[in-house]
């Protein structure tokens, strides 16, 4: 019974530890490319946000498995061929199935391949635990990444369109409403301002609970 409970506060630890502590962008401020590049609307953020999981996901459960068979020495190479082979078929799977989404996201699909939040869950969790704590881990991470990814896109797509995910909220000036958006939220400045504001938001909460 100790061992179950010390196991379940185990994996509750390494899930949250994504989602808050150790979040990838808003703690460790990792792969800010696509953070910055895909979030002008909801629904881009979100299709990002689901690819990184699903590739975070197999690829952990790859290198955990394998971590006792491969060489030191060539380990990140093994690292780099198991992330670019579900990136490419996360990249074909929208192309043939959202092919609209796939135009939109264009080039920041297969950079994922090079993404330090990836690479940087292989070394640092998968290659070093089980298959379960690497499971929870990807998990973990992922949902932190995409929650992050989702609040930015629909925060720049409410101020740039007075709508989110396409149902609108605030009512256009141009329809007879009151707000009038903000080109500056489709422009990259919109991304850094938005995430900028996030980060001070972040570290303000870190401090009162510190407290």
């Amino acid at each position: 019974m100790a061992d179950n409970t010390k196991g379940l506060a185990l994996y509750r630890n390494q899930f949250s530890s994504g989602l808050w502590g150790e979040n990838p962008v808003l703690r460790l401020l990792l792969g800010m490319c696509p953070v910055l590049a895909v979030t002008v609307a909801f629904f881009p953020s979100l299709t990002m946000g689901y690819s990184v999981i699903f590739v975070l996901f197999c690829s952990n459960i790859v290198v955990s498995l394998m971590r006792n068979l491969v060489k030191p020495h060539i380990r990140i190479l093994m690292f780099a061929i198991t992330i670019a082979t579900f990136v490419t078929i996360v990249d074909l799977f929208l192309k043939a199935f959202q092919p609209d989404m796939s135009e939109t996201l264009g080039p920041y699909i297969p950079l994922i391949i090079v993404n330090c939040i990836v690479m940087c869950r292989a070394e640092a969790c998968a290659s070093k635990n089980t298959l379960s704590v690497a499971i929870v881990d990807a998990l973990g991470v992922g949902v932190g990444f995409t929650v992050v990814l989702v609040i930015l896109g629909g925060i720049r797509e409410l101020f740039a369109e007075g709508a989110v995910a396409g149902v609108q909220i605030l009512p256009l000036a141009e329809h007879g409403g009151w707000f009038e958006p903000w080109a500056a939220m489709r422009m990259p400045v919109g991304a850094f301002v938005t995430l900028g504001l996030m980060l001070a938001g972040f570290n303000l909460i870190n401090r009162k609970l510190a407290k």
